[in-house]
């Protein structure tokens, strides 16, 4: 395996650096942006590539490491190029292998989508921290197992999932990942109009949250539930929206706590949430 990157962003430098570390041999990076490919390979040990066509030729594997919506252009560009025998991956966690790379096996290749749940936020020490990560992958039978096996090497865990599935799995994960920046947010502005700096309700809020967390990855969402949603407490509910101060606020509070609603009520089949429901609704 020669492994070469098209783009050299945050994920390219990272998976780069990650293999390179664990003897993994690259050929090196191609982007526009030369600069970034240049510090890429200078970061890995490897080349720079100053034409799309060479980094295709030296290459056993390629990574398309580019925004989500430059993936396919990219795929088309090279196609012609001789990838006859190489894999083409990318990774993103949005779109499947078959819906970039539709007609790869018509030039002899194979496509895959290997895909890290973890935060990269940044090009220099996100690395390091992959070792810890689950990557999900799909893609062309020929060299899933393949992979699965080269990650499993690395130490990490990893599953095979399907590419029909590709929507509801980064859903999943936006959920978990993204969509609680948008919670976190609003909590911070509520504990600022009781006289808290950002600084001093992040560290208030650090205990809760990181017991909550460690709660629900041990024992699921079902049982770490606490609150006025699982109590049937509809008075402080109804304070809590009182509290809300604009239509997306009001709504974001409602819609999750009628899942919470949900999950209250499986966790408590004899209790009686109609009054929560139609304060919710």
């Amino acid at each position: 395996m020669n492994i070469g990157f098209i783009g050299a962003g945050k994920v390219g430098f990272s998976l780069g650096r990650y293999f390179a570390e664990n003897g993994i041999p690259l050929s090196g990076y191609y982007s526009l942006h030369v600069q970034s490919a240049a510090e890429a390979a200078k970061f890995t040990g490897s080349m720079v590539y100053y034409e799309l066509s060479d980094i295709v030729k030296d290459s056993s594997t390629i990574f398309i490491t580019t925004p989500d919506s430059a993936v396919a252009g990219v795929y088309e560009s090279i196609k012609e190029m001789g990838i006859e025998g190489k894999c083409v991956c990318h990774c993103s966690g949005a779109m499947s292998a078959a819906e970039t790379f539709p007609d790869i096996r018509e030039y002899g290749a194979s496509g895959y989508s290997i895909h890290p749940l973890f935060p990269i936020s940044s090009k220099y020490e996100s690395f390091k921290e992959l070792n810890n990560a689950f990557f999900c992958i799909e893609g062309d039978e020929e060299h899933l197992s393949d992979w699965k096996e080269l990650f499993e090497r690395l130490g990490n865990d990893i599953r095979i999932i399907s590419g029909r599935m590709k929507g509801e799995y980064h859903a999943a994960c936006a959920i978990s990942s993204n969509l609680i920046c948008g919670l976190a947010a609003k909590s911070l502005s509520l504990m600022k109009k009781c006289g808290f700096s950002e600084i001093e309700a992040l560290k208030a809020f650090e205990p809760l949250i990181m017991s909550n967390i460690k709660r629900i990855l041990a024992v699921g969402p079902e049982e770490a539930l606490t609150g006025p949603v699982e109590r049937n407490d509809a008075d402080i509910v109804a304070r809590h929206i009182q509290c809300m101060d604009n239509d997306i606020d009001r709504s974001m509070y409602k819609a999750v706590s009628r899942k919470l609603v949900e999950i209250a009520q499986h966790k408590h089949p004899e209790a009686d949430y109609i009054e929560m429901k139609k304060l919710l609704k």
